[in-house]
């Protein structure tokens, strides 16, 4: 039997529905061992209740840590964690290990070197700390797969930049700067979404059903869902449902007005991969394999 693939999910669950999608999908595919989740964003104790509430759900028992509210520089884009107004309805606990999420990440990394897949799906301030307060981190690390950026073309809905790295754009850039990666960016993840009245039919039993409990606060402004995160996650175990270009990302800094939008040069000696092409019925069809 092959070795399961062991991931660290960073993540800010609680606002946009997609982390909790995604923590579905980790949860449930057996080739999947999830060695931790950290939480990152406003309200980062209540991100880590939504989490365990949904490992709970799954019959499992996961590490969860508590890690940075508050960007690095930049003002504070995301202070609550929405979908927490669900959390009566699930057991879930209440507190968590006081040590540091950067610090259990590295102890994690420390503990299995060569073999953890950091997936970091939200603004990426706890995996920025981790670059520099733990330099070794990257070499220690078997991949990094980040939910961040947009790089083929501009999305006027979006604004200047996309949201993981507007909400954090000093933490992403030193993240682009630090680490081999692969980053799935707007330009694929916009191309796999699904209506409410779908996403009702397919999340109803498992713990699919706790996720669209989850989703109630979002679906009050929004129709729909994209699998952002879920699409990253996939990727992991089944890269061939999206083709990447390989070169090196940079973040702007600079303009204000355009902090935090992502630029690629492509290079076939760049140290990032980005997602160019995705194919949606592999995709969804390799989602809901398990579920």
């Amino acid at each position: 039997m092959a070795d399961k693939t062991k991931v660290w999910l960073d993540t800010d669950i609680g606002s946009d529905i997609d982390d909790a999608v995604a923590l579905a999908y980790l949860l449930a595919n057996p080739d999947c061992e999830l060695v931790g989740i950290s939480t990152v964003s406003g309200e980062a104790v209540k991100r880590a209740q939504i989490a365990d509430a949904i490992v709970t759900a799954a019959g499992r028992s996961v590490p969860i840590f508590v890690g940075a509210e508050a960007p690095l520089l930049s003002k504070v884009n995301q202070p609550a964690a929405q979908q927490a107004t669900q959390l009566t309805n699930w057991p879930h606990a209440a507190t968590f290990p006081q040590l540091h999420a950067v610090e259990a990440m590295y102890a994690a990394i420390k503990a299995n070197p060569g073999q953890l897949t950091l997936l970091a799906v939200g603004p990426m301030t706890n995996v920025a700390l981790l670059t520099r307060m733990h330099p070794d981190a990257a070499s220690l690390l078997k991949s990094t797969v980040l939910m961040c950026g947009e790089f083929f073309r501009r999305l006027p809905a979006w604004g200047e930049a996309e949201w993981n790295a507007l909400c954090d754009p000093y933490a992403a850039a030193m993240v682009y700067d630090g680490l081999k990666l692969r980053s799935v960016g707007l330009d694929v993840t916009m191309q796999v979404r699904m209506h409410q009245d779908e996403v009702a039919k397919r999340f109803s039993t498992g713990v699919l059903r706790v996720v669209y409990d989850f989703a109630k606060p979002w679906f009050e402004r929004i129709d729909h869902i994209t699998f952002h995160d879920p699409l990253a996650a996939v990727s992991i175990f089944t890269p061939g449902v999206m083709t990447c270009r390989r070169g090196r990302v940079s973040v702007e800094l600079a303009s204000e007005r355009a902090r935090g939008r992502t630029y690629f040069d492509e290079d076939p000696a760049g140290p990032h991969e980005v997602g160019a092409a995705v194919e949606a019925d592999a995709f969804f069809q390799e989602y809901f394999r398990y579920q």
